[in-house]
């Protein structure tokens, strides 16, 4: 699908930039057309990204375009594909209003975080996260103390095997899997998520997007962070995370405004219509 892309788009004049990792494999199915190397820091006259896959895929490619906020255009060859704007089928569509800049720009809030090491007020590690940042505790390890403050104030003291801070975007993910609610992604909140945690109040939670989460190491084991399930640090205890809402927003291209509930309704099969009536009544 992207050989067969790379090949449309130089027909009509433009330039590709692919991955060095599929660089030859691209090349041998594309004789005489010229391709550059994505660079490691983005920039330059990228107009838009085209990602084949499905959104973890897409996630990847939001690690390089997020602070240069390049639109990300999702086809998808996965499952579910929330973010994806198309599927294969709609090929030539692609190429066209790729050819022609015929999309609109969406933004979606995005989240930072920061870890500190016990007595330190510089972090050891910062990344920022598309979907989710989550605070788990390591294989084989027991369940994890952690104490969750939002805005400085603490809110609850979980034994769990883990939490997690989910933007919209990320509420239809791992957050979804965890029991929290979905949350249409033009939405400015964020959730802050307890997995499975032994405790009376282990529900989701939905905080301002000014808010600012500290989640504090209680417990004596180590634990590990993970940034979109991808980006990964070790976490020893007595360490602080603290997450709020990112510098930079998730920019997708879009070839239509549709409404997310249709959006959810698809990916998900959601059942509108009843064997006694109509999907209205």
């Amino acid at each position: 699908m992207a050989a067969r892309f790379v090949r449309a788009v130089a027909c009509r004049g433009l330039e590709c930039l692919v991955k060095e990792e599929t660089k030859e494999a691209i090349a041998a199915q594309v004789d005489g057309v010229a391709l550059a190397d994505i660079p490691d820091e983005p920039g330059g006259d990228v107009e838009v990204v085209v990602v084949f896959g499905g959104d973890g895929t897409i996630l990847r490619a939001g690690e390089w375009a997020l602070e240069a906020d390049i639109p990300l255009l999702g086809v998808n060859l996965g499952h579910v594909g929330f973010l994806a704007e198309l599927e294969v089928s709609q090929f030539d569509e692609l190429v066209e209003r790729v050819v022609s800049h015929d999309y609109v720009l969406e933004h979606r809030l995005t989240v930072g975080v920061d870890v500190f090491a016990p007595g330190e007020d510089r972090p050891c590690y910062s990344s920022f996260a598309i979907n989710e940042v989550s605070l788990e505790k390591g294989a084989g390890q027991v369940m994890l103390e952690v104490l969750a403050f939002v805005d400085e104030l603490p809110v609850s003291r979980w034994s769990a095997d883990g939490v997690l801070v989910a933007t919209p975007t990320g509420s239809t993910a791992y957050a979804f899997s965890a029991g929290g609610p979905v949350m249409w992604p033009d939405l400015e909140a964020f959730l802050l998520v307890p997995l499975s945690a032994h405790a009376l109040f282990n529900r989701p939670m939905v905080l301002a997007p000014k808010s600012v989460v500290w989640i504090d190491l209680v417990s004596p084991a180590p634990a590990v962070l993970w940034c979109d399930g991808k980006r990964t640090h070790g976490v020893e205890p007595g360490s602080r995370i603290i997450v709020r809402r990112g510098n930079h927003w998730l920019t997708l291209a879009r070839l239509s405004v549709q409404p997310f509930t249709s959006r959810l309704v698809k990916k998900f099969a959601l059942p509108v219509a009843g064997w006694r009536q109509s999907p209205h009544g």
